[in-house]
C-alpha cells in the first residue's frame, strides 16, 4: 500500500508533514519525480500563509482543494487572465504578484517507492534562470529535454539556491534509474494516491474557475 505525506522547505531544510506533525528529512533530497501538477494559482487577502493553515481566498482549479466550496463573493475576477490581482506589482514589490504561481509534485525519495510526498513549489522554484548551474524546475526539465530524458527516468536531487537572493529550490540530475526502478516508478505515476498528490481536485471540483479558464500547461 502506498502512503501519501506531504514536503515543505522551511528554516533550510525538507519537512515532512503528517497529520500535522513535522520531522525533519533532509537538507537535500534525492528523489523521483513521478508525476507533476499544470501551474496554478494561490490568492491570500492578507499577508501569505507560509504554513498553510488558512484557507487561501482564491485559487485555480489545480491548487489545494479545501472541504468546502469558496464563497462566490471571494472570486476575484471571471478569469485569472483578467484579474487585477495577476498584474506585475500588485503583490506590493517589484514585479511580485498578489495572485502566487505554485506547482505541485508528486516525489518518492530515491530507492523508496512506498511513499509518495506532495511537494508544492512557489513560482520562484518553478520559472526562471538559475546561475552557477542552479536550475528552477522549468530551466531543468527543459535541459534533460533536449537530452532527449524525462524527467520521470532520473534520480533528481532537490537543494536550495545558496546564491539566489530570495529562496528558491534547484534540481539536478544524480543518475539514470535502472530499468527495474522506471518500471515501478512508471507504474506509480498513475496510482490513485500520486493522482490525489498533484491534484485533490480529481476527487472533487471545488474551484472558483471552470476548467477553461487561466492558461493550459504542457505537463513534464
Amino acid at each position: 500500500m502506498v502512503e501519501l505525506r506531504r514536503l515543505s522547505f522551511r528554516d533550510g531544510g525538507f519537512v515532512s508533514v503528517v497529520d500535522g506533525d513535522q520531522q525533519k528529512v533532509a537538507d537535500t533530497l534525492d528523489v523521483v519525480v513521478v508525476n507533476a501538477a499544470d501551474v496554478s494559482r494561490l490568492y491570500y487577502k492578507g499577508a501569505y500563509d507560509t504554513t498553510r493553515t488558512t484557507l487561501p481566498t482564491c485559487w485555480s482549479a489545480t491548487t489545494q482543494i479545501p472541504d468546502k466550496e469558496v464563497p462566490v463573493d471571494d472570486r476575484q475576477s471571471a478569469r485569472c487572465m483578467d484579474c487585477e490581482k495577476n498584474i506585475r506589482g500588485s503583490g506590493g514589490r517589484l514585479n511580485s504578484r498578489a495572485c502566487r504561481f505554485v506547482q505541485r509534485l508528486a516525489v518518492v525519495l530515491d530507492g523508496q517507492l512506498d511513499t509518495v510526498y506532495q511537494l508544492q513549489l512557489s513560482s520562484t522554484s518553478i520559472f526562471g534562470r538559475g546561475k552557477n548551474n542552479n536550475k528552477p524546475l522549468h530551466e531543468y526539465a527543459k535541459f534533460l529535454q533536449g537530452r532527449g530524458t524525462k524527467i520521470i527516468s532520473v534520480v533528481t536531487r532537490i537543494y536550495a539556491d545558496n546564491f539566489s537572493d530570495f529562496p528558491r529550490l534547484c534540481f539536478k540530475p544524480v543518475r539514470s534509474l535502472t530499468p527495474s526502478e522506471l518500471s515501478g516508478v512508471s507504474e506509480l505515476k498513475i496510482n490513485p494516491v500520486t493522482l490525489q498528490a498533484i491534484d485533490p481536485s480529481r476527487a472533487i471540483n471545488t474551484s472558483p474557475f471552470s476548467v477553461e479558464d487561466g492558461f493550459d500547461y504542457k505537463k513534464l
